[in-house]
C-alpha cells in the first residue's frame, strides 16, 4: 500500500510498532495504510461514510490487523482505554465547530493512559488565495443544503488548545506541507461537493452556486498555497 509522505512524516517519531491504533475519520485510509506499514498490531479505521469504508476495505485487502467501522466519531464503538495511538489525518477541517468538543471528548475516552495522538490538518488559507473563493462557495452551498459548512480550517493553535484543555500534553508541531498543492483534481472534488449540495436547493439558489463553483475551479486550475501541520500529544499515564 502506498503511504503519503505527509503520513510517514507525521508518524515517524511515534511508537506505532505493536500498538493498537485508531484512525479517526478514515477517509480513503491514508493513515491506516501508514499505521499498518509502521507495524501496528491492530488498526480501527472509523468513518461515517459508507463509500469511504468500502474504499478502505479495498485498500487494506486481506490484512486482518484492520477493522473498518462505520460509526459516528461522537459515539465510537470502542471500549474506554482501548487504544494506544490515535491519528486524525485531515479530519478536523471537515468538522463544524459545534462538533469539536464531542469528538475530542470521545477520542479522549477511548485513549489508554500514555496514548499518543497525531492530528494533521490545514491552517486557514491566506485571504488572497484563489482557492479560498472556491471553499467559500462550497461552504455557502453546504450550509444552505445541510445546515453546516463543508469546511472549517482551524489554526494549529486552536486544535492545540482544544486537546490540552481535555487533558492531553502537547508534544510537538511539524510543518508537513508548505505550500499545500491544491491540484486540479482536488479542486474538481471540492466543486463536486458544492454542486451536489446546490442540486438539493431551489433552482434560483442552487444553479448560481453550482455554476460559480465550476467557474472558479476551472479558472484556478491549481494553486499551491497555505500550510499543512502535524501536531502530536500524549495522555498522562
Amino acid at each position: 500500500m502506498d503511504v503519503p509522505e505527509t503520513v510517514r512524516a507525521a508518524l515517524d517519531d511515534r511508537p506505532v510498532t505493536g500498538a493498537v491504533c485508531l484512525e479517526a475519520g478514515a477517509g480513503l485510509g491514508n493513515a491506516t495504510a501508514g499505521l499498518l506499514a509502521a507495524g501496528a498490531r491492530r488498526v480501527y479505521a472509523v468513518t461515517n461514510d459508507r463509500d469511504h469504508a468500502t474504499a478502505v476495505r479495498e485498500r487494506v485487502g486481506r490484512d486482518d490487523r484492520t477493522a473498518v467501522l462505520e460509526a459516528d466519531l461522537r459515539d465510537l464503538p470502542l471500549a474506554t482505554d482501548a487504544v494506544d495511538l490515535i491519528t486524525a489525518h485531515g479530519l478536523f477541517n471537515v468538522l463544524a465547530p459545534e462538533s469539536l468538543g464531542a469528538v475530542v471528548a470521545e477520542l479522549t475516552r477511548v485513549a489508554a493512559p500514555g496514548c499518543h495522538l497525531v492530528v494533521d490538518d490545514y491552517d486557514p488559507v491566506p485571504d488572497d488565495a484563489a482557492v479560498g473563493d472556491l471553499f467559500a462557495v462550497e461552504n455557502a452551498a453546504t450550509r444552505l443544503a445541510r445546515g453546516h459548512p463543508a469546511l472549517s480550517f482551524y489554526p494549529a493553535a486552536v486544535l492545540r488548545r482544544l486537546f490540552v484543555g481535555d487533558g492531553w500534553a502537547f508534544d510537538r508541531e511539524l510543518t508537513l506541507l508548505e505550500p499545500v498543492p491544491w491540484t486540479a483534481s482536488h479542486l474538481r472534488a471540492h466543486a463536486d461537493v458544492a454542486r451536489a449540495a446546490a442540486a438539493s436547493l431551489p433552482d434560483e439558489l442552487g444553479e448560481p452556486l453550482a455554476a460559480e463553483a465550476s467557474r472558479i475551479a476551472e479558472e484556478i486550475g491549481s494553486e499551491s498555497v497555505g500550510r499543512m501541520y502535524g501536531l502530536a500529544f500524549r495522555l498522562a499515564e
